[in-house]
């Protein structure tokens, strides 16, 4: 009797089904919406409902890592000193296009005990470029990071609620606006 079933190898192979489920996470969730059956996100990472749950107890702990990982990405890319605010905006308007589908769950549960780290993590980024840009003369001094993070928060909404073809188009459109309120005075 032949199966396609992987062997199991145990708690070595942990880290690589994490890995696994949070790409097939943002795939099914981009494809699907976030109310994709969690049984697709672990068939298209080749592992077991059961494996999904040790990694990820619900839907949020999902959400969560993988906000984890865009925000540990941000934070790579603020340490090169070439970075710019235009630049972080743009990667956070192409996170917030292939994240959509989670943009609302975390959002609706911002004071959950496992999100509330999110928010620190991303004032911190934030404000680190924020103080390079502004001694650079690019952002105005009138800008502070809670303008910054409420400007993505807005985008991130507006976003989550536009139509898919329509993003693109609505990023670019939102993000001149802010370009335009940021500018030094």
């Amino acid at each position: 009797m032949g199966t396609n079933s992987k062997a199991n190898r145990g708690p070595s192979a942990g880290p690589e089904n994490r890995r696994a489920l949070l790409a097939a996470a943002r795939e099914v969730f981009a494809a699907d919406g976030f109310s994709a059956p969690l049984s697709a996100v672990a068939r298209r990472a080749g592992v077991g409902q059961g494996s999904l749950y040790r990694h990820f107890p619900d839907r949020t702990a999902l959400a969560i890592a993988i906000f984890d990982e865009n925000l540990a990405a941000l934070e790579t890319f603020v340490d090169r000193p070439e970075s710019t605010l235009d630049d972080l905006l743009d990667r956070v308007i192409e996170q917030a296009l292939a994240s959509t589908a989670l943009i609302d769950l975390v959002m609706a549960d911002a004071h959950d005990p496992r999100a509330v780290h999110l928010a620190d993590r991303l004032d911190i980024v934030v404000a680190r470029l924020l103080v390079r840009e502004q001694a650079a003369g690019r952002i105005g001094e009138h800008v502070g990071t809670a303008d910054v993070i409420l400007a993505v928060s807005m985008l991130a909404g507006v976003l989550a609620r536009s139509d898919a073809a329509d993003r693109p188009d609505v990023a670019r459109r939102a993000w001149g606006l802010f370009h335009a309120a940021f500018t030094p005075r």
